[in-house]
């Protein structure tokens, strides 16, 4: 887990989905409780091709526990849609990272949510999990990621 340069990730991170019948409502739509699920996919693979593979993560005895979620809702993703989460870094701290995410229909770009996370980074091996300055090649993982959506 030493990380990969900066230049090797295109910003905003995107990550494609497409919507499956088992993520959406009666009425056809993804259920809300389904874009967290999104949100967690394309910052666990950004992660990964920054060279943090987040099982790695664990296994070395970190991790990076979400602390907050704002996600607001603006159009309704379909069965079939296919999806584009955009994620950048919003703020980094000495022990947290602040991710910014906005999820877009890939056929025409029009945005179906907006969201934050923050994550807090915990020592595993400690019981309880004990917070934790972020690693320093993580830090500058997540540096090379620092935008605005």
């Amino acid at each position: 887990m030493d990380g990969t340069s900066p230049e090797s990730i295109e910003l905003p991170h995107r990550h494609r989905i497409r919507v499956r019948y088992a993520e959406t409502d009666q009425m056809g739509r993804v259920h809300h409780a389904n874009y967290l699920l999104y949100l967690e996919e394309a910052r666990t693979t950004m992660m990964e091709q920054l060279g943090w593979p987040y099982d790695e993560l664990e296994r070395s005895g970190l991790g990076l526990v979400v602390r907050s979620t704002d996600l607001r809702y603006r159009a309704a993703g379909f069965y079939g849609d296919r999806l584009v989460v955009e994620t950048v870094v919003a703020s980094i701290r000495g022990a947290s990272v602040e991710l910014s995410y906005a999820v877009r229909r890939e056929s025409n770009g029009e945005r179906l949510a907006t969201a934050g996370t923050q994550l807090a980074c915990v020592n595993l091996r400690s019981d309880p999990p004990a917070v934790q300055m972020l690693p320093e090649g993580l830090r500058r993982a997540f540096e090379a990621c620092r935008g605005e959506l």
